[in-house]
């Protein structure tokens, strides 16, 4: 067994982390197996090199160790371009100029599992058109959904406990693959980091249940493996959201400065035991 926690630096670890990082690590260490740590730092307005030193003090602090340097997405792009390579070679993704406002505006737009599904304004562009406007103007690159799906068929998943799962992509729409403003996408790198790290198990919030469609999608295409997933439950405060960044109170950090024994909290989030306030909810 290998597992992995793979928090993006962007600001502090909360109580929501720590219990994936928790039960991840104690998975592996029961199995006898690894774990590792990667940092999802491509987003470059976001990301800082402090919140990485935090986090990596955040995870010592609750007890966890991990069994190699920590894996930076930043030292991948090379293979997220050549993925997108063979993407492309395959006719399968395109670029898209559409704004986000482009998108909202747009009457035909319908709804998914993760929001407004891309209506597709850019798929039918001539070659000619695509390559004027590249030169010109900022645009990320889209899968083409349903001709993907034609390339590999039906899909299923595994979660943990409960079986395979029918994997439904088509529901997504053209989803980016790689941003104006990042080389890769959370679904794109991600999928593709797992299965470079060897992660034969995956531990996340049950928020990413839908995007395993996809992912599952990207493995069949790029001939990649698919791990067991376990989605779990999310940590929400006392108002029934779930955790965020901006919550302070709830970060590890303020934690341990106010001297919360960092071993004993690991052992009650793997129970289950959360502070006063905080309780686990499945979305």
């Amino acid at each position: 067994m290998l597992t992995r926690f793979a928090p993006s630096p962007t600001g502090d670890l909360h109580l929501g982390h720590g219990y994936s990082a928790v039960l991840a690590h104690d998975a592996a260490r029961a199995a006898g197996g690894q774990y590792l740590i990667r940092f999802d730092d491509i987003d470059g307005s976001r990301s800082r090199e402090e919140y990485v030193g935090a986090s990596l003090a955040d995870l010592a602090w609750l007890g966890l160790g991990w069994d190699s340097e920590p894996v930076r997405q930043s030292a991948r792009l090379g293979d997220y371009a050549a993925a997108l390579d063979m993407l492309r070679a395959r006719n399968l993704v395109y670029p898209c100029f559409c704004t986000r406002a482009d998108i909202a505006a747009s009457l035909s737009a319908p709804h998914g599992p993760s929001g407004a599904v891309y209506p597709g304004t850019c798929r039918t562009l001539s070659k000619t058109e695509q390559q004027r406007r590249m030169a010109a103007e900022p645009h990320c690159w889209r899968l083409d959904m349903a001709r993907a799906v034609t390339h590999v068929g039906a899909l299923t998943w595994e979660e943990q406990g409960e079986g395979p799962r029918p994997a439904d992509p088509l529901a997504h729409g053209d989803i980016v693959l790689a941003r104006k403003d990042a080389p890769a996408s959370y679904h794109l790198a991600s999928t593709l980091d797992d299965a470079a790290m060897g992660v034969t198990h995956v531990t996340r919030g049950a928020d990413l249940i839908a995007a395993t469609d996809v992912h599952r999608l990207l493995q069949a295409l790029l001939d990649l493996p698919t791990p067991l997933y376990r989605h779990h439950a999310l940590v929400c405060g006392c108002d029934g959201k779930r955790l965020a960044k901006r919550d302070a109170a709830a970060s590890l950090a303020a934690l341990r400065g106010t001297g919360v024994d960092g071993r004993a909290l690991a052992a009650d989030l793997l129970a289950g035991r959360l502070p006063t306030g905080y309780s686990l909810q499945m979305p």
